[in-house]
This record gives C-alpha cells, structure tokens and sequence, in this order.
C-alpha cells in the first residue's frame, strides 16, 4: 500500500539539543509538544514570534525582542504577552544546554478560535523553543524576489506568523543559489529581506530603508543604527545597487556581506567587516543591549 506520506519530503533533522516549552510545560522530546488542531494561529495565522541568538554567555536582547512581541500583538488585536511568563519559558528550554551558539524561537497566538477569521476564543498560546544554532558564514548572496511587499498593509512592520509569504521567496532564492530574496515595496523602493533588514555603504555613509517602507524594526537593524552611525533613505533597486558596498542583518546573521546581488557582485566588504566588529564586540559585552 502507497503511503500517503510525501515522497519527496526529506526527514525532519533529528536533534538532542531541540527543548519545546508549552504554556507552562517543557518538552525535551519535540513530538510530545503539541497545540491544539483548533488553536487560531494554527488555522488563520493569528500569531506572533521572536527569533533572538544564544551566546556562550547567554541570550542577547530579551527584553528588545519581548517589547516588539508586545507590539506587534497588539497590532493584531491580541493581549499583551506576559512578559515574565515568557523568561520564565526562556530559562526553562536553556537550563543545561549542551552547546555555546543557540537560537530562540518564541510564538504567541490567540489560542483557540473559530474555523475562520473572527477573533479568537483565547487564553492564548505560547510556545519557547531553543536550538543549536552555529554562527553564520560572514558573507552570502542575494537575489531580489518577484513579488513586491504591500508597505500599506495590516501586517507591515509586524512579525506575523503568517510566513507563507517570506517562505516562497526564499525558496526562490535558495534555488537561484541565494540565502535570502529582498523584497521591493509597492512604490518601487527596496524594503527588507524575507527575514533580514538590508543596508547600502557609499563612501563612508550607511543607509537603510525607512520603516515607512513597510519592514520590519529589526533589533539588529536597531543597534547597527545606534553602534555604527547611518541614516535612513529609501531607495529603488537601481539606486541602491550603485552602492560600494552591501550588508544584511537579523538575530541570526548579524551583520552579514553580500558579496552577490542576482548577477552583481560587490566588493569585498572592507567596511562591511568593520561594522561587523563593532556589532559582535558589543553585543559580546552587553547581553541586554
């Protein structure tokens, strides 16, 4: 008898290090960690969620990254996440962890609901996992994906679960050779990565796209602003390509070079590596930046 399993589907990886934590309960095995088949981020994509770095010395930015969980909740009309509930979470998936480098992933949906888009039921659901999660190579490629990013949306600038979107275009850019798709807005002007904010050098001046461009308030993108100096612009993909030099960051790559955009490539990221200093010597220093 033919499974019905897809065949072309690769094994999810298996992992000891991978702690799942509940509303309350952690799971060290990840199957045993459920939610509800009626839970409404699961149904609609009622949610919101967190990816923040584990260093040897422990997580980076909680507090930045539970703030902006906090807003972008309440711009989807959810309660405000409990915020000692969640470290309390955060502790529990990285009580002795086996390895130095490590990601977080929190999630925050409205919990049980309807089979549709009205508001959910509640309590809502909250979800911490942990994970290794080995530093990133310092340079990569991009390309920019063929869809635009709608910056007058309801979902602008929020961390949404709703991710089928980012998930597309990444998947165009892992088949084009890239590690990440930029998106450009409605208005014609460079506006985010998939999962990553993008910044441009010329000369010795740092732009980045305006939050009125519809990304999102990276807090990498935050502290790049505030440790390295730069400014906001926004800028169509022509403009932008004539830079010297081109960066991207998130929780996960920090400051990353591109060394390739589609067919372009950019120099070797002189400047780009200074930033890239700056960034990892201070958050090194100062967990709670």
């Amino acid at each position: 008898m033919t499974s019905t399993t897809a065949v072309n589907q690769p094994p999810a990886p298996a992992t000891s290090d991978l702690r799942i934590w509940v509303n309350g309960t952690l799971f060290t095995d990840p199957e045993s960690a459920t939610i509800g088949a009626a839970d409404h981020g699961l149904v609609v994509g009622d949610g919101v969620f967190e990816t923040l770095k584990v260093l040897p010395a422990g997580p980076f930015t909680v507090g930045r990254h539970l703030d902006r969980l906090t807003r972008s909740a309440r711009l989807l009309g959810l309660p405000d996440p409990d915020h000692e509930q969640l470290r309390e979470g955060i502790d529990a998936v990285l009580r002795d962890r086996g390895y130095e480098h490590g990601k977080i992933r929190i999630t925050y949906t409205g919990g049980r609901g309807p089979l549709g888009s009205q508001p959910a039921f509640g309590p809502p659901t909250v979800v911490v996992a942990a994970d290794a999660s080995p530093p990133m190579e310092s340079s990569t490629a991009i390309v920019t994906a063929p869809w635009t990013r709608n910056e007058r949306g309801a979902l602008a600038g929020v961390k949404s679960i709703s991710y089928a979107e980012n998930v597309r275009a990444l998947a165009y850019a892992a088949e084009r050779g890239a590690t990440e798709a930029i998106l450009i807005n409605n208005a014609g002007q460079v506006c985010e990565g998939t999962g990553s904010n993008i910044f441009f050098i010329f000369g010795d001046e740092i732009i980045t796209p305006t939050l009125e461009s519809g990304p999102l308030a990276g807090i990498t993108r935050a502290l790049v602003l505030e440790w390295c100096g730069g400014r906001e612009a926004d800028l169509t993909e022509d403009e932008a390509r004539r830079a010297d030099e081109v960066f991207i960051t998130s929780s996960l790559r920090d400051v990353q070079h591109v060394h390739r955009w589609g067919d372009q490539e950019f120099a070797t990221g002189v400047k780009t590596a200074a930033a890239a200093k700056i960034f990892a010597d201070r958050s090194t220093a100062a967990l709670e930046a």
